[in-house]
């Protein structure tokens, strides 16, 4: 369906529908245009309307190495004419017509209620391995096409945003347990993420990490330290042990790589 989101060239509602509708093209970054088809009637009101675009409920889109991931946009439409036809596509770039990347959805359109103001839902399988390279980690636009019943079109290419990125994994170890109370304990870990490129979980380095502790019978984690993995997302720092409680790290995220909270370990303090 998709090949690694990579292309030459999309002819806007071409590539959204599959339909050979006539259209002709705004500049890129336009935000709006009424394309009817050639014999179409259209409504004195004039093109649908699309608001209130949400992809992936507004939350960050993460893609790990190898699962597909099932994402949902959601939006408005309007017209007094009824819809026909609505959908909207994922894409990075600067110009519209000559996209670096493109994600289509799922099917053939979108699934809207009935009316003139209706709610239509759009479903993206992303697939790491055929659609996604890493440098495409970061904030894509969305773009729109709609269709009333009596053919007059509206295609917008920034109706949103949002933000893809990829899944990391991160581990902590703390040892030796039990220890003796006041002795200095390690706490190593690692922390990887996804590479779309190879299809593997590659070291994360040179990356600030927080280390945090749970005292036993308490409620909330105290940060310790923050410490950097070394440049293969290796972890390593030594505490004292004062009493029983859980070691974790926490990693805050990138603007390409999705934020993590390693499983705590249990440390057993005589």
């Amino acid at each position: 369906m998709r090949i690694r989101a990579s292309v030459a060239v999309v002819t806007g509602a071409l590539a959204l529908t599959g339909l050979a509708v006539p259209m002709a093209h705004a500049d890129a970054g336009s935000d709006s245009w009424n394309a009817p088809r050639s014999s179409a009637k259209v409504s004195a009101a004039g093109a649908p309307t699309i608001s209130n675009v949400v992809v992936n409920g507004g939350k960050a889109i993460v893609v790990g190495a190898t699962a597909k991931k099932v994402v949902k946009a959601t939006y408005t439409v309007s017209d007094p004419q009824g819809i026909g036809f609505a959908d909207v596509a994922l894409w990075r770039g600067s110009n519209w017509n000559e996209p670096t990347a493109f994600l289509i959805t799922d099917g053939e359109g979108a699934t809207c209620g009935t009316g003139t103001k209706v709610t239509c839902t759009s479903t993206f399988t992303i697939d790491p391995k055929m659609d996604l390279w890493n440098d495409q980690a970061g904030t894509w636009k969305v773009a729109s096409f709609v269709m009333d019943k009596h053919g007059a079109a509206i295609e917008r290419t920034n109706v949103g945003s949002a933000v893809v990125q990829r899944e990391s994994k991160l581990t902590v170890n703390a040892s030796p347990e039990p220890v003796t109370k006041d002795k200095t304990i390690t706490i190593t870990g690692s922390l990887t993420r996804g590479s779309w490129d190879t299809n593997k979980y590659v070291g994360y380095g040179s990356q600030s990490v927080k280390l945090q502790y749970l005292k036993k019978g308490t409620s909330a984690y105290t940060t310790l330290k923050t410490i950097k993995a070394d440049s293969k997302g290796n972890l390593k720092t030594t505490v004292k042990a004062t009493a029983d409680g859980h070691y974790r790290y926490v990693f805050a995220g990138t603007s390409t790589t999705a934020a993590q909270t390693a499983v705590a370990d249990y440390i057993d303090v005589r």
